[in-house]
């Protein structure tokens, strides 16, 4: 990571902490749950991205780049 992500990214798993707090056995957490708390945060503004969502940020990429990223996932 370089320096600026690794903040979203600490942010983000104190977002995820809040739904399931350090610990969590997630083999017992079920796969709905875990979409509901996703779509939560994904919908959720933040004040780092000019409190737009993640979700109208990901809109916003153009399609072509989004084919290429599912090509190497």
């Amino acid at each position: 990571y370089s320096p600026w992500e690794r903040g979203i990214n600490e942010n983000t798993n104190g977002l995820i902490r809040d739904y399931f707090p350090k610990g969590t056995d997630f083999n017992k957490v079920s796969e709905l749950e875990i979409n509901l708390v996703a779509n939560r945060l994904n919908n959720r503004p933040r004040k780092t991205r000019g409190y737009k969502t993640p979700n109208e940020l990901f809109k916003g990429v153009p399609s072509h780049l989004l084919r290429s990223l599912r090509c190497c996932a």
